[in-house]
C-alpha cells in the first residue's frame, strides 16, 4: 500500500497528459470529420478526388509512423514543432480519416428518398443536411464512433516514442526503476476506469437518440 500511494501521484500526472491529448484530439476530430465526408461525397472532382487520397494516406500508414513523421520529418525540413502539439496533430490528422469515413457510410446509409422529398419542400441543400440527414446519420453511426474513441483513448500511449511521459510510459519507467509489474497493472486500471466512463456516456446517448424503442 505504501508503494501505490508513492505511485499514484506519478500515475495520475500521466494520466492528465493522456486526457488532455484524448480531448484535445476528440473536440477536432469529431466536427472535421463531418467537413471531410461531405467533401469526400462532394460531386466537385477535385475536392472529392483529393479527399479520397488524404483518406487513404491516413488510413493506410501506421499512426506512429504518421507521429514520428511529424514530430522528426518536419524538423528535418525546418518545421519544429514541440511533442506534445505533434502528438495533437498525428492523432487529428489520423482519426479525421477514419470517422470521415464512419459519416460517409451514416449518410449513404439515409434513403435517397428523403432528399428527393426534403428537394420537392424546397429545402436547400444546406438544411436538408443540418435538419434531416445529419440528425439520422448520427444516431446511426455512434457505434462504430464509439469504438473509434476508445481506440483513440488507448492510442495516446503511441506519444512514448517522441518521449511523451504519458500513463503508460510513466508506468514503463515506474516498472523498468523498480523491478515490478505493479505499475503496469495500475495503468490497466487507469485505463478500463477511461474506457467504461466513455462506453457508458455512448450507451446513454445511443438510449437518448432510440426514438422507436
Amino acid at each position: 500500500m505504501d508503494y501505490l500511494a508513492l505511485l499514484l501521484p506519478f500515475m495520475l500526472e500521466g494520466t492528465i497528459i493522456t486526457l488532455k491529448l484524448f480531448l484535445l484530439a476528440l473536440i477536432m476530430v469529431l466536427p472535421l470529420g463531418v467537413v471531410l465526408a461531405l467533401a469526400r461525397l462532394s460531386k466537385f472532382q477535385p475536392l472529392n478526388v483529393t479527399t479520397q487520397f488524404y483518406i487513404w494516406v491516413f488510413r493506410g500508414t501506421p499512426l506512429l509512423l504518421q507521429l514520428l513523421f511529424i514530430y522528426f520529418g518536419l524538423g528535418i525540413i525546418g518545421i519544429n514543432i514541440d511533442r506534445f502539439t505533434a502528438a495533437v496533430v498525428a492523432f487529428i490528422l489520423n482519426y479525421t480519416a477514419y470517422l470521415a469515413e464512419v459519416y460517409r457510410s451514416g449518410i449513404q446509409s439515409i434513403d435517397q428518398g428523403q432528399f428527393e422529398a426534403a428537394d420537392v419542400l424546397g429545402l436547400s441543400r444546406w438544411q436538408t443536411l443540418s435538419r434531416i440527414i445529419l440528425p439520422q446519420m448520427v444516431k446511426r453511426v455512434l457505434p462504430p464512433i464509439s469504438n473509434e474513441v476508445i481506440n483513440l483513448i488507448k492510442d495516446t500511449s503511441l506519444v512514448y516514442a517522441i518521449g511523451i511521459s504519458e500513463l503508460l510510459r510513466v508506468a514503463k519507467i515506474a516498472a523498468v526503476r523498480d523491478a515490478l509489474f505493479v505499475p503496469f497493472i495500475v495503468a490497466a486500471v487507469f485505463y478500463l476506469v477511461m474506457t467504461a466512463v466513455i462506453q457508458q456516456f455512448f450507451k446513454w446517448l445511443e438510449n437518448r437518440y432510440a426514438y422507436y424503442r
